[in-house]
């Protein structure tokens, strides 16, 4: 790669950057939590699921 086509590379980096908006804190907050709770939700669901199949497939294999 050239000099020429890095640097303008590099510029149109720093200029993409320069539009970036970072959330506040508040916004931090509510998005973390947000994720939190689905994660949460997702893994009590999963584990269910996992605890009524091995019940199941349990009671399949004793007969």
């Amino acid at each position: 790669m050239d000099l020429a086509k890095l640097k303008e590379f590099l510029e149109g980096a720093k200029a993409e950057f320069k539009r970036v908006v970072f959330p506040n804190r508040k916004q931090t907050i509510a998005a973390s939590i947000g994720v939190i709770t689905f994660t949460l939700f997702i893994a009590i669901y999963l584990g269910l699921l996992d605890f009524l199949f091995s019940r199941l497939i349990g009671k399949l294999l004793a007969f």
